[in-house]
């Protein structure tokens, strides 16, 4: 399971011209399922989402996760992170997982999330149109 994660000032997707999620000061997840992830990667991962430090303490270091500043989290399925760029100009998608396992676990770790803080999302398998402020920029691959 990858998470690409974007510390925003702010951020949005529209799908069909409306908004379906947004947020301000926190983390845009992008979440790629592949093949042989389950539950327990999606904990695994999720775990590392709202405890990576990439927020700034007073003396400016990054020592604050998304929790301990009262950040929220934007979550957005994106299937292209599972993509295999090793060979040839094409992408190949064979270590993605099916969409309907990609689905479950998209929702999960959705569910999951709000569990700790706030979490808005796109809406999966859709064409979404995702807008940000990059807040560095900083931008982390998690993978698990």
């Amino acid at each position: 399971m990858i998470a690409l994660i974007q510390r925003v000032t702010q951020a949005k997707v529209e799908v069909d011209g409306n908004i379906t999620g947004q947020i301000q000061q926190g983390l845009l997840v992008l979440l790629g399922v592949q093949k042989e992830d389950d539950e327990s990667k999606a904990d695994r991962l999720l775990e590392k989402v709202l405890h990576y430090r990439v927020f700034s303490d007073e003396q400016g270091k990054m020592n604050l996760n998304v929790q301990q500043v009262k950040g929220e989290l934007l979550v957005v399925s994106q299937f292209t992170l599972a993509a295999d760029t090793q060979k040839g100009l094409r992408p190949s998608f064979s270590n993605g997982a099916a969409p309907q396992k990609a689905e479950q676990l998209y929702d999960y770790f959705v569910q999951k999330s709000q569990q700790c803080v706030t979490t808005a999302t796109g809406k999966f398998a859709s064409d979404m149109q995702v807008s940000l402020t990059n807040d560095g920029p900083v931008t982390f691959w998690l993978e698990v």
